[in-house]
C-alpha cells in the first residue's frame, strides 16, 4: 500500500538524497549527486525536486530539469524495501504533470543499461528507447537513453473524454 506524502524537497532532505543515490544509482561509481548539487536544483526555478515521505523517513525521490522544450529526469529512486508499491509512478507522474502544465512534452532519461527493472518500469510508463551510450557512467558502464512524449498521452486524454 502506497502511504506517502508527495511534496517538494525541503533544504534538510539534501544529504539523505544524496545517500540514496549514492546507494542506489550510483553504485560503483564516484558519487557525482552529493547534497550541494541537490540542493542547486532546489534553489533552481528550472528544476523539481520531490519526495515521497511517510512516518518512517524518505521513501523515494525524484528530480527534474525543464528546458525550453524538453524536459530532462535526472534521477528516480525508490528505497528497495518500498518499490513496486507506486511510488515511483507517482513520483512520475507528478512530474509529466507538471511538464504539461508548463508546456514541456518531451521527457528523456538515461539508465544504466545493466539496471533491467529500471528500464522495465519506464517502458511500463510508457518510455521508448532512443539510444544508446557506451560507456556513458564513467566509462564503467552504458546507458540507455529512453524518452516519452506526453503529447500523445495528452492526446488520448482528450479522447476519452
Amino acid at each position: 500500500m502506497n502511504t506517502c506524502n508527495y511534496r517538494l524537497a525541503k533544504s534538510v532532505e539534501a544529504e539523505r538524497i544524496a545517500d540514496i543515490s549514492r546507494s542506489l544509482i550510483e553504485v560503483g561509481l564516484k558519487p557525482t549527486w552529493p547534497a550541494r548539487r541537490v540542493l542547486w536544483h532546489m534553489r533552481d526555478r528550472d528544476s523539481i525536486v520531490l519526495t515521497a515521505a511517510a512516518d518512517t523517513g524518505l521513501q523515494g525521490f525524484a528530480i527534474m530539469q525543464f528546458g525550453d522544450t524538453t524536459a530532462h529526469l535526472n534521477l528516480l529512486a525508490v528505497l528497495p524495501n518500498r518499490q513496486r508499491r507506486g511510488i515511483g509512478r507517482q513520483l512520475l507522474n507528478w512530474l509529466e504533470d507538471t511538464a504539461v502544465t508548463a508546456g514541456t512534452f518531451i521527457i528523456d532519461l538515461e539508465l544504466r543499461a545493466s539496471n533491467s527493472a529500471a528500464r522495465d518500469f519506464y517502458t511500463a510508463c510508457e518510455y521508448r528507447q532512443i539510444g544508446f551510450v557506451h560507456g556513458y557512467y564513467q566509462g564503467l558502464d552504458s546507458a540507455i537513453k529512453m524518452s516519452r512524449d506526453l503529447r500523445t498521452h495528452c492526446a488520448n486524454d482528450e479522447r476519452q473524454r
